[in-house]
């Protein structure tokens, strides 16, 4: 089913920005042309300018519906990072493996996204939105039928393989929120947009802390575990199954015009042939941008520790308060609920102020005190106060992500949103992966309070990093550069 529009939007309601805004509204094509040379973007003889409307630029109704899809379609994913992990202890003695198996549940996320990032991007670029979409969405509902044919003590590995699908499958799946945003919301939306976009991922994080604890409980009757697991695993086959024919029917890749001055030179930049920056040329200047490495790194330590103290959540709070499988789960929950609200608080932080650079460095230093208290209060007997610090820890380490993508776009404009994007979550998963092992052997050996301790220092230099990066702020700078001719 096609779904691309003419251009004229007709019949749908618009929203045209107005010339008091910060962003580049009302700006007549002949202006947008002399101005997309100053930011250093190619303009073709006789093309593109054309498919902004006279009365300026608009944004389209129809991109709520195709945002709120994306956030589904990225929950389903996410959901089924975590689902084994925080169940540890039952899915070792159903399956009858080595809780490490289990943990490689989890960082076989990790492990599949880095070598596929590239090609990710790459393919991203080629197709756009709604292609990559429907690829992720449909081996996402592939992995989680799959799953629905393991439930045996003798079958994990037909389980590790549809969750290795699911994994798979992500990759046409974090690097969208940033390019999403750009394609379909004005300047003065992107971020608040992004954040939500990530809000999805989050989402689904925490559904799948909270609901195998309560699915499948911790029974002694190994065939009454295997139910519970039959009828978790059909919700989700289920699930994915109705979000696959949503996005079929749903899932726009971009609107009819576009909604900024930086959009429409990205997009006019795509169609010219003779000015388009390639892909590995696109990869190039990334990798030489001193500021986006710094952002790389410091984006990773602060995402890898997040990773590993997702994945080891259930053995350490097992630890201090024994057969509270469903509170590890809904400590998790907590983490991501409170990770919720601080991505939508960044993002309109951002909207506002567009202090990229100290909205940054603020929620970075936030979430290295908020690990140090998490590591100083598990031991209080209490398990409320581990509900309030692991919440507080939350709000500034997964907040910290729709920020990160943000900054990154920021200091890497024009290159393609879905390509820096992808370079940070490259970065995170590499982190994750090393993190999570060296959390797990510490842990074993000397205990969460070193574990936690070494996590907390890694954040300490991930603030130091974030300091020393520079504000250069290249996507404003053209919204900026265009607004300058507007009458």
């Amino acid at each position: 089913m096609d779904l691309k529009h003419s251009g004229t939007g007709a019949a749908e309601n618009t929203d045209s920005y107005m010339a008091a805004s910060k962003s580049t509204d009302m700006i007549s094509p002949k202006e947008k042309e002399s101005k997309g040379a100053k930011v250093g973007v190619g303009v073709g003889t006789g093309t593109g300018t054309g498919n902004a409307p006279p009365e300026g630029y608009r944004v389209y109704a129809r991109r709520w519906a195709v945002l709120i899809l994306f956030v589904l379609y990225s929950a389903s994913n996410a959901m089924q990072w975590i689902q084994y992990t925080i169940i540890n202890n039952i899915i070792t003695r159903y399956y009858g493996i080595s809780d490490k198996w289990v943990d490689w549940t989890s960082m076989i996320y990790m492990i599949l996204y880095i070598p596929l990032i590239f090609p990710g991007s790459w393919f991203l670029d080629k197709v756009g939105l709604r292609i990559t979409a429907l690829v992720g969405i449909v081996g996402t509902c592939i992995g989680a039928w799959i799953k629905v044919c393991s439930v045996d003590p003798s079958l994990f590995y037909v389980s590790f393989i549809g969750q290795s699908i699911v994994a798979l499958a992500q990759v046409c799946i974090l690097s969208l929120p940033a390019r999403l945003a750009a394609v379909w919301f004005g300047p003065d939306q992107c971020s608040s947009a992004t954040s939500v976009g990530v809000f999805g991922n989050q989402l689904g994080v925490a559904i799948g802390f909270v609901l195998p604890p309560m699915l499948v409980p911790n029974s002694e009757d190994l065939e009454t575990v295997g139910k519970d697991l039959q009828m978790m695993f059909y919700m989700v086959a289920g699930l994915t199954s109705v979000l696959l024919v949503l996005m079929v029917l749903f899932f726009q890749d971009k609107p009819p015009t576009p909604p900024s001055a930086a959009q429409e030179a990205s997009q006019r930049l795509e169609g010219n042939e003779a000015e388009q920056v390639g892909f590995m040329q696109s990869l190039k200047n990334l990798i030489t941008n001193r500021n986006f490495i710094l952002l790389l790194l410091s984006y990773g330590i602060n995402v890898g520790v997040f990773y590993a103290i997702s994945t080891l959540l259930n053995p350490v709070v097992l630890k201090y308060y024994p057969n509270h499988e469903v509170d590890a789960g809904r400590i998790g929950l907590s983490i991501v609920l409170a990770g919720m609200l601080g991505s939508v608080v960044s993002g309109i932080v951002l909207d506002k102020t567009h202090k990229f650079k100290e909205t940054t460095l603020a929620v970075y230093a936030l979430s290295m005190v908020g690990m140090w208290i998490f590591t100083f209060t598990l031991d209080t007997g209490h398990i409320a106060v581990v509900y309030l610090t692991a919440s507080l820890l939350g709000f500034f380490m997964t907040g910290y992500l729709p920020v990160g993508f943000e900054f990154g776009a920021e200091l890497t404009f024009p290159e393609p949103e879905g390509t820096s994007s992808g370079l940070l979550n490259a970065s995170a998963q590499t982190f994750g992966i090393c993190f999570t092992l060296f959390y797990s052997e510490i842990f074993t050996a000397f205990g969460d309070i070193a574990a936690n301790t070494t996590m907390a220092v890694m954040l300490i230099v991930g603030t130091i990093i974030t300091a020393a990066t520079r504000s250069d702020l290249r996507r404003q700078n053209a919204h900026a550069g265009s607004a300058a001719g507007n009458p």
